[in-house]
């Protein structure tokens, strides 16, 4: 394994701090993946449907598994292979059911099938040099930075779509463009 795999962040220091203390010690990384893949139907299944306002809290926790299964799984030496496969993909699943959803209801289809497709290319990308052996697949800065800017972006989207504040659909825009550009860094830099 790559030294980098292990480096604990800030990030996982304040959440180790606080929300992680909250958890029971029974509870794993790779549970709080397997939690975010059986959210992202019904998170989904609620946007399909516009029932926004339940979608909101349910898309948030399910994006903040993320950051807390990456804490729990560097600050207490919890890192498994299952977790390093099905982590990313949890992700992918989450941000395109839901972007493809709500992206082209608000901005445009061309965006939602640009991010799935970079999202796609990214892991497709990690697992062909797994596969080579060229490679461990982790999350680099850039790939953490972007999955935290597409989890606000459609975060935002949803609270627009409730209360219809133009601020929020700017800033989702933003957010979501961004997101693009710093996945295309994180291939550039391997972190995926």
């Amino acid at each position: 394994m790559h030294e980098k795999e292990f480096k604990i962040t800030l990030s996982d220091r304040i959440l180790a701090a606080t929300f992680l203390k909250l958890l029971p010690r029974r509870v794993t990384p790779n549970q709080l993946t397997i939690f975010r893949f059986f959210t992202v139907p019904f998170v989904a299944s609620l946007m399909y449907l516009e029932y926004y306002a339940i979608a909101i809290p349910l898309f948030a926790i399910a994006a903040f598994t993320d950051a807390l299964d990456g804490a729990l799984a560097r600050t207490k030496n919890k890192i498994t292979e299952w977790g390093k496969t099905y982590d990313p993909i949890a992700d992918k699943l989450l941000i395109g059911l839901t972007g493809i959803i709500i992206i082209p209801k608000y901005i445009n289809f061309f965006l939602a099938v640009f991010i799935i497709f970079i999202e796609m290319f990214v892991i497709g990308t990690a697992y062909y040099l797994k596969n080579k052996g060229a490679i461990h697949i982790s999350a680099n800065a850039w790939g953490k930075t972007k999955m935290i800017c597409q989890s606000f972006g459609v975060g935002l989207l949803l609270l627009y779509a409730v209360i219809s504040v133009p601020a929020f659909l700017i800033i989702a825009q933003y957010l979501l463009y961004i997101s693009i550009f710093l996945a295309i860094v994180s291939i550039v830099t391997y972190g995926i």
